[in-house]
């Protein structure tokens, strides 16, 4: 408890994603969010919050929007209008800690997972409607039926981490703040097709996620959660990174595998897909951070009370990195079916400097932008789909009247002209 001269204890956490008015520390639990620091306010915050229980007020969340300070983490409307699911552990545990997440109901999934059968998991995977979130949005159940139905053998369970969409930072975000949900969710996977192996192709440019993401595979390996038997069963598997090659196009996923497999990464032609010949020519399932970062709550809460969530293409939620012109950028996780006036307006205060909102672009350089006047847009699949753009990986760059499209729309293409994206 704070106040008093009680014990005190500070933790490293990942990122709780308002990272707008960072670096920030939130006071446990008291639920309190102070904003903006450096040593100074960090040393007074000490003093007069974790010693005298005693609330910094000039320290804390300041709304421009309410012209006032809003100390408590729930009465901020960026989190207020959130709910959370991939992002459940971020910025509430220690990143690097297994008994942390042990604690947060950590490893049950799996460990229930492993007490049904391989088409049980996969059917609950179905029920949920979860789709790939990594762009295209193919069903992940109907994915994962795939791998499980292809020929007995070698197979591979492969995490894309090569996040490359211009103002997207939402793969990096769970590495850093709970990696131990991918590792969950791969292991879950990997029981599910029959899979003995995994591969998480993360990006160079991310030399923190992958620090943390090795450190969480080697604390599962010496607890028994990856490798030989695992929890005692006959199944087995075990993960190992490989570092991408710092290309945009690796991102699809036989670029992928091309320069996993030490080639240039560029895409092959389908047939055969990956779940029939994929890595090293083994059958091999592919699916995104986020998608991974999804299933031990599925297979933990059931099937049916993911779809509840969202609408009837869309279920769930999908996390976004807001960028650009607004109030406050940082990534947000909504429910399926809110609108993009929802997500830019409520959670992201709006924009900047009382200037007027213009579009959005979504969905990376293989996107498009969204206007102002479709801003009633619902998140969802379909509808973005139907205005040009589409959900892409969850980039959302915010932009004002300032702003030339033409600019935007050059850069762009430019973009995807030296990516190799054609």
């Amino acid at each position: 408890p704070t106040g008093g001269g009680g014990r005190v204890r500070v933790m490293v956490t990942g990122c709780i994603g308002i990272c707008a008015v960072g670096p920030v520390m939130v006071v446990e639990p008291d639920g309190v969010l102070y904003t903006s620091l450096d040593a100074e306010r960090a040393a007074l915050i000490a003093r007069r919050h974790l010693l005298e229980g005693e609330i910094v007020e000039e320290c804390t969340f300041y709304d421009h929007d309410q012209k006032r300070r809003i100390p408590h983490l729930k009465d901020i409307g960026f989190f207020r209008e959130q709910v959370r699911i991939a992002l459940r552990n971020c910025g509430q545990m220690e990143y690097a800690s297994l008994e942390a997440y042990i604690a947060r109901d950590g490893y049950a999934a799996l460990a229930g997972a492993l007490t049904r059968p391989p088409a049980g998991v996969v059917e609950e995977i179905k029920r949920s409607g979860l789709r790939g979130r990594g762009g295209a949005g193919f069903p992940t159940g109907v994915k994962w039926e795939a791998g499980m139905n292809a020929p007995e053998g070698q197979k591979y369970m492969v995490c894309n981490a090569d996040e490359g969409d211009p103002g997207a930072f939402m793969d990096r975000s769970v590495f850093e703040g709970d990696p131990h949900s991918v590792i969950e969710g791969m292991l879950i996977g990997g029981y599910a097709i029959g899979a003995a192996h995994g591969v998480v192709y993360i990006r160079a440019e991310y030399p923190l996620a992958v620090e943390r993401l090795s450190q969480a595979i080697e604390q599962a390996r010496s607890r028994g959660l990856l490798g030989k038997n695992i929890l005692g069963t006959d199944f087995s598997c075990d993960l190992n990174i490989k570092i991408g090659a710092g290309a945009f196009v690796c991102g699809e996923e036989t670029a992928l595998i091309e320069s996993m497999e030490g080639k240039r990464g560029m895409p092959r032609l389908k047939p055969p897909f990956p779940a029939q010949s994929g890595y090293l020519n083994e059958p091999s399932n592919i699916n995104n951070v986020e998608t991974f970062a999804n299933v031990a709550w599925i297979i933990q809460h059931g099937g049916t009370a993911f779809a509840a969530m969202g609408t009837e293409n869309s279920k769930g939620t999908k996390v976004f990195a807001l960028t650009g012109k607004v109030q406050r950028g940082g990534l947000v996780e909504v429910p399926m079916g809110n609108s993009l006036k929802d997500v830019i307006f409520d959670i992201a205060g709006g924009i900047k400097d009382g200037r007027a909102y213009k579009a959005v672009q979504m969905g990376g350089p293989s996107g498009g932008c969204i206007p102002a006047a479709l801003m009633d847009t619902p998140i969802d699949y379909k509808a973005l789909s139907a205005t040009g753009a589409i959900m892409g990986s969850g980039g959302m760059v915010v932009m004002d009247d300032s702003t030339c499209m033409v600019n935007i729309a050059r850069f762009f293409l430019d973009f995807t002209a030296r990516e190799s994206c054609g």
